[in-house]
């Protein structure tokens, strides 16, 4: 019976809605990409797991670089247990508002579109996961990453991740210039 439970829980989660990008824009701003990362940004952020249940939190200082055609973001995430990590991406702009990008661990490339004020974002990773024994491992996951312009300075960032398509819990990110 518990058993039940658990896989109805699962069945609901991963039928919950999530955004569009057809949905009704809220605000008139244009989201640029290679405009808001291009300098210095500072992220905080938060993992929750599908009961919600935030299980890691972290701050990324980041370094963007835009020469004209491609989009290179250096992050250095410290996490609140002093773990760090760094991951480097090279994104391209393949057309007005269509994006591609690869970092190590990416599986193939990842890819994108802005419309308005939003940014949706699509790709698979190796994310390094540490052990109690300080070892780390790797969790091969999916991320649909939603973006929204929320001010000139700020952005916010929702990310649900799957793994082996079953949804394990979301990413929550506020991006500040």
């Amino acid at each position: 019976m518990r058993l039940f439970a658990v896989l109805s829980m699962l069945v609901l989660v991963a039928c919950a809605g999530k955004p569009s990008l057809d949905d009704p824009k809220l605000s008139t701003r244009q989201l640029n990409l290679e405009e808001f990362f291009d300098g210095d940004l500072v992220a905080y952020g938060q993992f929750q797991d599908i009961f919600g249940t935030v299980r890691r939190r972290f701050e990324v200082q980041i370094n963007g670089r835009w020469d004209g055609q491609t989009l290179r973001l250096v992050e250095d995430f410290v996490y609140e247990d002093g773990a760090t990590e760094q991951r480097i991406w090279t994104l391209t702009k393949t057309g007005p508002d269509a994006w591609a990008g690869t970092a190590p661990g990416v599986e193939g490339v990842a890819t994108g579109e802005e419309r308005g004020d939003t940014f949706n974002w699509a790709y698979t990773i190796d994310l390094p996961i540490p052990a109690a024994d300080g070892t780390a491992d790797t969790i091969r996951v999916s991320f649909d990453d939603w973006m929204w312009l929320l001010s000139d300075d700020r952005l916010l960032n929702i990310a649900y991740m799957k793994r082996a398509g079953i949804a394990i819990g979301q990413v929550i990110i506020t991006f500040e210039k």
